[in-house]
């Protein structure tokens, strides 16, 4: 499993984008994490699923909420990783008007969740492997700090959690 002090994983992420530019088409657009995350300060956040109810009701728009206290403490992005398709998490983007505030980046074969240790298998619920709970802050590719969440938890992935540690 991933811990503080190691760097994030290699892998290539998915992010819906709606305007075309930059290199980025309408759609789907690789986002290589290792890449991504060089010389910036992020906040991750990962979620079993889009649009679940504790997800939308409480993870995403609390981070929504206070994307630019996350600004003013030095965070440059943040994301939202979850197990899904980068048309559902643009959808789920616009429905939590998250736009340009979060980063909705899908993990559609968990490739980003294995590679951390951070997997919650819902086979046995006809859900497939997923992403635990939890928030991390990463500097220059490697991670500072690491909260992850008991199951049927709403504790450390929260923003106030991982806003605390980027304020230290």
């Amino acid at each position: 499993m991933i811990k503080v002090g190691d760097a994030l994983p290699s892998v290539t992420l998915q992010e819906y984008s709606e305007v075309e530019g930059n290199g980025c088409s309408i759609g789907p657009n690789p986002v290589k994490v290792a890449d991504a995350a060089a010389g910036k300060t992020i906040a991750i956040f990962g979620l079993p699923g889009a649009f679940t109810p504790t997800c939308s009701a409480k993870h995403v728009p609390g981070f929504v909420q206070k994307a630019e206290d996350f600004k003013r403490a030095g965070v440059d992005e943040i994301w939202c990783v979850s197990v899904n398709d980068a048309f559902v998490m643009g959808a789920w983007a616009r429905d939590q008007q998250a736009t340009g505030k979060v980063r909705m980046l899908a993990d559609g074969s968990a490739e980003f969740a294995k590679a951390t240790g951070l997997t919650l298998d819902l086979t046995g619920k006809g859900m497939g492997l997923r992403s635990t709970r939890y928030s991390m802050l990463v500097k220059d590719g490697r991670v500072a700090s690491l909260n992850i969440e008991a199951p049927g938890k709403f504790e450390v992935s929260d923003a106030d959690t991982i806003l605390a540690q980027a304020k230290q």
